[in-house]
């Protein structure tokens, strides 16, 4: 460590690492003023050393060396800013083995090896953070490792990704089918030119899988999450869920149950008007956390962007600086729960969730068609509540039919659905969306 300063050594200077040298460099004195010492950006490592960031990297050393940087004495904290699995993983257990703290944005790598990164980090003594990693600039994690850390979290509801709320709020405002609106989002660098990971969910699934390690000590992978995206969703369901009072979100969902199963899902979700979350829109994101004691809370913010996730990355920086001051680690548990606390949590299957559902048949606009329909969900339980039945005035063209059912287990509405999408008259799969009451 520097006299006077904490040394930072930054691998990966894309958008949100050159982000960090902007905060760090622009807000060096009132950082200095709340730590009572200075931040000090040290090394930087990247592939790239041509291209024009529009940062003074002059006193700093950049290079490509990471290898050097992540064993530079001079280098206290390393900001892993890659992205990725393999590269990314590496480069954090060997500044880990070096006795370096880590400070991380990567919420894909945590979600996969994050058991084995702060298991080495609890073996080594250092600090792994990750506030950047959910909810951009939102300090959601810190929030639930501390702020709420007297609470037995019940539910958490987060619009987690703003490349999909954007694409659902130009959907809903203008009528356009996904294709067109994804476009527009690509053009305005909202979306990649590869979508999949936000419009699939999986950014999303994610992120969920720390909330559901932090809010229930659970031990799990993003492939342990159900995850849809919205792929499937067309203007006809904005307007549905308009008329019935509805959102439409792609919803991170996670609960706690009575009998200690725990469930945790991604997809898009039909929320009442009325509701917050409804009123999340374009790339911002929310999540609404429920404790037993301090009862609903909602944080809302920037989801993602340069100067928003570096304000989070340089937070966690700070918090360890001030450890790292006082001769200390590991102040509170990454995962607010101590690591020996985190465990294996019985989840509850997709099938036996109760919950009301939003139905879109394609159907043939003859007559008997909505009987059969009716009849396939009313054989297994499942009740409807209201119908939006379009018809074209044209014998055998294809119309769209809308169905609100009555709460039941989401494995008799699929088992109907299996039944229905066979009829002769049904001319497309249908689509399922689950209505969330409370949000």
């Amino acid at each position: 460590m520097g006299e006077g300063s904490v040394g930072i050594g930054l691998v990966g200077l894309g958008n949100i690492g050159t982000g960090v040298v902007k905060v760090l460099q622009r807000n060096a004195e009132v950082i200095s003023e709340r730590l009572g010492f200075d931040l000090r950006l040290v090394r930087v490592s990247d592939l790239d050393l041509e291209t024009d960031r529009g940062v003074d990297l002059a006193a700093v050393r950049f290079d490509s060396d990471t290898d050097g940087l992540l064993a530079d004495p001079q280098v206290d904290i390393v900001v892993e800013l890659i992205g990725g699995y393999d590269v990314a993983r590496r480069v954090t257990l060997q500044a880990i083995e070096n006795g370096k703290h880590v400070v991380t944005a990567n919420k894909a790598l945590l979600a996969l090896h994050g058991a084995e990164i702060f298991d080495a980090a609890d073996r080594a003594g250092v600090d792994v953070a990750f506030e950047a990693s959910v909810g951009g600039g939102i300090p959601i994690l810190r929030s639930m490792r501390e702020g709420l850390s007297a609470n037995e979290i019940t539910s958490l509801h987060g619009i987690m990704n703003g490349t999909t709320n954007y694409v659902l709020t130009e959907m809903e405002a203008t009528g356009e089918d996904f294709e067109v609106v994804l476009k527009r989002a690509q053009d305005l660098g909202y979306a990649e030119a590869d979508p999949t990971f936000d419009v699939d969910g999986i950014d999303a699934a994610h992120k969920l899988t720390l909330l559901v390690a932090m809010a229930f000590g659970a031990r799990l992978t993003f492939k342990d999450i159900p995850t849809e995206g919205i792929r499937g969703l067309a203007p006809v369901d904005f307007e549905a869920a308009e008329r019935f009072g509805f959102k439409i979100k792609l919803l991170g969902i996670a609960k706690q149950h009575e009998d200690g199963r725990i469930e945790a899902r991604v997809h898009p979700t039909l929320i009442p008007a009325t509701s917050l979350l409804s009123h999340v829109d374009g790339a911002m994101n929310a999540i609404a956390v429920h404790g037993n004691a301090v009862g609903p809370t909602l944080f809302y913010g920037a989801g993602a962007g340069e100067l928003p996730t570096a304000s989070a990355v340089v937070a966690d920086l700070m918090e360890i600086a001030r450890e790292l001051r006082r001769g200390t680690a590991g102040r509170v548990a990454p995962l607010s729960y101590m690591p020996h606390a985190l465990r294996v949590r019985a989840t509850m299957p997709a099938g036996e969730i109760l919950g009301r559902a939003y139905l879109r048949f394609t159907a043939v606009d003859r007559p008997g068609v909505l009987s059969h329909i009716a009849g396939a969900l009313g054989e297994r339980g499942v009740g409807i509540e209201a119908v939006i039945q379009q018809s074209r005035g044209e014998q055998a063209e294809s119309v769209p039919v809308v169905i609100l059912t009555h709460p039941a287990r989401e494995a008799a509405v699929r088992d109907a659905l299996q039944e229905i999408d066979r009829l002769p008259d049904v001319t497309a799969p249908t689509l399922f969306v689950r209505i969330e009451d409370e949000t």
